[in-house]
């Protein structure tokens, strides 16, 4: 597998990630019971944590060859 199609992968986890959040999100909106909103906005705080990083990583993996491309410190060795 390339960086590219690695890319691609990050990508549509990224995507799944999204969609899970808005679900969840939506889900919290609705919901009354205190117990169940701590809940679902901590697994919200979460996968947005995740979503972040697979977009990062996206970025990082799709542009890792170019040419003057500022690589993101956290990824770097």
């Amino acid at each position: 597998m390339t960086l590219a199609e690695l890319s691609l992968e990050y990508r549509a986890h990224a995507h799944a990630l999204d969609l899970r959040i808005c679900q969840l999100e939506h889900k919290l909106e609705g919901t009354t019971n205190a117990d169940k909103r701590c809940q679902l906005q901590d697994r919200i705080r979460m996968l947005s944590t995740m979503l972040r990083e697979a977009n990062e990583l996206a970025v990082f993996t799709g542009r890792y060859y170019d040419r003057g491309y500022r690589r993101n410190a956290k990824y770097t060795i």
